[in-house]
């Protein structure tokens, strides 16, 4: 009889046929695992070092951005208005208008600036004006004749309701006043700008006053750090555009004057345009060496 193995001869021959045939196909498993648990670690490696970097804090802009105007073109006021005119080639005299822009070195968050100006040469004379007084009375007969295009109390307020507002600016005399604030017309007139009120100087005594004053009149309100106003018409001659403008900025510079110490607005930037030109910097001179004669632009 044929002796058998022992124990220790079968471990060896086992252990050889484990290395010579199973080895051969792990090995690619094995390969694999040891690649995603590197892929893994370098995963969470990554988001420590993302987790642990701190992050940078965004400063918050409490002023309006301005650009700086060493290397901006300038120009003279008849130089402006003369390249405002070719862009308004064809166009009625009194169809369009000069505006001008003034931006401002400001807080987002302060107090605005905000007032009604006449100017010695009106702009727009055609505006219907509503008084808001006793039907019948002096006071009535009075705004009339400055102007006034529709006056009196109870007609006006079921006017306004049926959504017939034929004005663009309206005042209320003060013994009606309880009068409008009882027709509920806040929620109609309020968002169109037009509801009398003692801030905006629309709740008067002498209605026939502020009536003479608001014709021809315009109205100017700084938002977001620029105030606008329309200061011409297209046909204005340069004298009659200077003179404006320097009632404008008059009138601002004393409203920022008024404004308390701890407040600081300074004008950065004075910009013409038109209805359907560009933005042209003015430099504050009223003619340049290279500019053309007055009664050149007087004639549109």
């Amino acid at each position: 009889m044929t002796a058998l193995p022992s124990h220790g001869s079968v471990r060896v021959s086992t252990s050889c046929l484990y290395r010579s045939q199973v080895l051969p196909f792990l090995a690619p498993l094995t390969t694999i695992r040891r690649a995603s648990g590197l892929s893994k670690s370098l995963k969470n490696s990554k988001n420590s070092k993302t987790r642990e970097a701190p992050t940078k804090k965004t400063k918050v802009r409490t002023e309006f951005k301005r650009d700086d105007l060493k290397n901006a073109m300038q120009f003279s006021l008849c130089d402006a208005m003369r390249y405002i005119r070719a862009f308004e080639v064809g166009r009625l005299p009194t169809s369009s208008k000069y505006e001008l822009h003034v931006s401002l070195k400001t807080l987002k968050n302060g107090p605005v600036v905000r007032n009604r100006l006449r100017l010695s040469n009106p702009v727009d004379t055609s505006q219907r004006i509503c008084v808001i007084c006793p039907p019948g009375s002096q006071i009535a007969a009075a705004a009339i004749r400055a102007g006034a295009s529709l006056v009196g109390e109870e007609t006006v307020f079921d006017a306004v309701k049926e959504g017939r507002i034929e004005f663009k600016r309206c005042i209320c005399h003060t013994d009606s006043l309880q009068k409008l604030i009882k027709a509920n017309l806040g929620r109609i007139l309020g968002p169109k700008g037009l509801m009398p009120s003692t801030k905006t100087g629309t709740v008067v005594k002498d209605v026939a006053t502020s009536v003479r004053n608001m014709i021809g009149g315009s109205e100017y309100r700084e938002r977001l750090g620029v105030v606008r106003m329309a200061v011409g018409q297209l046909g204005f001659t340069p004298e009659q555009m200077q003179q404006n403008i320097k009632e404008f900025m008059g009138g601002l510079k004393k409203d920022i004057a008024l404004l308390s110490e701890k407040i600081s607005k300074e004008i950065h930037e004075v910009v013409l345009s038109s209805t359907n030109s560009p933005g042209f910097t003015l430099n504050g001179d009223f003619k340049s060496p290279t500019s053309v004669s007055t009664r050149e632009l007087a004639v549109v």
